[in-house]
């Protein structure tokens, strides 16, 4: 029933635009003038085959150096907002978050530290401080004696 309604509206449509696709004009004269073709030659011409593509090379993308972090760093108070490393070993660590194994410990000795260190990132393999505050603290193994979260 819809094909034959379509059809039906198809038709109507083609008659009513009929009128409108018709069109007067002058007679068209379009006139073609042959070519002239060269005599046969007797030249053989030889087209040699196309060069290969010259190599191109890309140049290697300039090496950065990235510093290696620290193996070891003994502090007495680290401030971070971020505190990385394989293993940490505190007497106060003050976070927001602890991620890593931790283990309690009554005391935690810690010789030869020196000074403070304030940075937004500390990373290192082996971290010593006598107190760390920070955002977060994220280690293999956290050996710690006072943990306290923020």
């Amino acid at each position: 029933m819809m094909t034959k309604r379509r059809s039906w509206v198809a038709a109507v449509a083609g008659l009513i635009a009929l009128p409108i696709g018709w069109a007067w004009g002058d007679n068209v004269r379009i006139e073609v003038t042959p070519q002239p073709q060269p005599p046969p030659s007797s030249t053989t011409v030889i087209v040699p085959p196309p060069a290969p593509p010259a190599p191109q090379y890309v140049p290697a993308p300039p090496q950065v150096a990235v510093p290696m972090p620290p193996q070891t760093i003994n502090a007495d108070q680290i401030k971070a907002n971020q505190v990385r490393a394989d293993t940490i070993y505190a007497n106060r660590i003050e976070a927001d978050q602890v991620f890593g194994q931790v283990h309690q410990t009554k005391d935690v000795k810690i010789r030869d530290t020196r000074g403070e260190i304030k940075a937004p990132e500390v990373t290192a393999a082996t971290i010593y401080a006598d107190e760390i505050t920070a955002n977060s603290v994220v280690a293999q193994h956290v050996f710690v004696r006072d943990l306290r979260r923020r």
